[in-house]
């Protein structure tokens, strides 16, 4: 059937090196850990008909044409140099995802010189897969500079001196580009006519996982912090609030994040805390307690205010009372990011899957969906590399 996960294997991967203010990696490990999952899966009664591959955003690799990789990878935490970010700052419209110190297109300046391409992670693997070292989605360029609007690599990468030619065409995500190569086939035992699919970021893959699929559709992640996915009809870039927004076919993914969320609470209560206070409230009965919980000031979604000071007076006396009252926060908050979305122009809520340890929170959840009001669905999965198979089905002309 359709959308059931049949067979999953994982494993670990060494952390990436930290050098002389850089984050780097050698592409062997991915290749490696590759190697480890495939040999830890069991496909039996199974036949494999597509793969595509899901990787960390923003990570980039010197490649030669034949994909032999020519350096470390740059990590999507790397820091550029200083003036490589002044070129693309320089050049850069406001709304695109290349700018900051992070920025993939930045780094890129600082590859080997020599190597005639720059790859993306899950570019990188791909290539090795299919034999196609030419070739990306809209998802992991996105912050390159891809346009995802007009679909191409835009005239301003040019202006900043970097050769555009070195970066690889792009196509929507989900693309069929070729076929496994017959070694890779016989390595992996898997059919000889195994499509390969273009794949996409890590964390466009976990919302496609959670079965989200229509305009609408908003995933919650409810983590040390508060991130907001949702599907779009149009897309959204505000970068004052550091949204942009992927393309996935016709439909355009937005996302923001707050600095509210699980590291409130947990600097108050301990999990086993929190468990035993959440049993104590009543959902039903608000506490007009007007919070905005932060660990320390500083907003930017869906206040963009670096000085915006915490709100969390005053504590009543009633622990059970003041967690409702963060919790009541909380959600007001995420109420107030999904509105600030539509109010940018992004589709408007109309269904919300949660994510992350806070989705188990009962007291929690009803308190959400008073504020939210729209349905709540359980996410399919909270696994990447299931919405990545989700894409992989889709190259092939299906759709889960």
């Amino acid at each position: 059937r359709s959308g059931l996960c049949r067979a999953q294997a994982q494993a670990a991967m060494a952390a990436p090196l930290q050098s002389f203010g850089h984050v780097l990696q050698d592409p062997v490990i991915w290749w490696q850990a590759l190697e480890q999952a495939f040999a830890g899966l069991d496909l039996t009664g199974l036949t494999v008909r597509a793969l595509a591959i899901d990787g960390t955003s923003g990570t980039i690799l010197p490649v030669a044409a034949d994909g032999r990789p020519l350096g470390l990878a740059s990590m999507y935490n790397d820091v550029a140099e200083p003036e490589h970010v002044a070129r693309v700052e320089a050049a850069a419209p406001p709304e695109t995802a290349a700018r900051g110190a992070t920025s993939p297109l930045a780094r890129a300046f600082a590859c080997e010189a020599s190597a005639p391409r720059i790859l993306h992670q899950a570019d990188w693997i791909m290539g090795r897969l299919c034999g196609r070292f030419d070739v990306s989605d809209e998802n992991n360029a996105l912050k390159t500079g891809y346009d995802p609007v007009a679909r191409r690599w835009p005239a301003w990468i040019a202006t900043t001196g970097f050769d555009v030619v070195r970066l690889p065409q792009v196509v929507a995500a989900g693309t069929r580009v070729g076929t496994i190569l017959p070694a890779m086939a016989q390595a992996f035992r898997l059919p000889a006519d195994t499509a390969v699919v273009t794949g996409t970021t890590d964390g466009c893959a976990a919302f496609l996982a959670s079965g989200a699929s229509e305009d609408g559709d908003g995933v919650t992640s409810l983590g040390t912090t508060l991130t907001l996915k949702l599907l779009s009809a149009t897309p959204v870039f505000a970068p004052a609030f550091g949204i942009y927004s992927h393309r996935i076919g016709e439909q355009w993914l937005a996302g923001g994040a707050s600095n509210t969320g699980g590291g409130v609470l947990a600097s108050f209560f301990s999990r086993e805390q929190m468990a035993a206070l959440s049993a104590r409230i009543d959902p039903a009965k608000p506490t007009g307690l007007d919070y905005y919980p932060l660990t320390k000031p500083g907003e930017r979604f869906p206040v963009n205010d670096p000085a915006l000071p915490p709100r969390l007076a005053p504590r009543p006396a009633d622990d059970a009372q003041f967690l409702q009252g963060l919790l009541e926060g909380i959600a007001r908050i995420e109420a107030e990011a999904y509105a600030k979305l539509a109010e940018l122009g992004a589709s408007k809520l109309s269904s919300i899957r949660s994510l992350g340890g806070g989705a188990a929170n009962a007291a929690w959840s009803a308190i959400r969906a008073r504020a939210l009001k729209v349905p709540a669905v359980e996410a399919a999965s909270s696994d990447a590399a299931m919405g990545t198979a989700r894409l992989a089905w889709r190259g092939i002309g299906h759709h889960a």
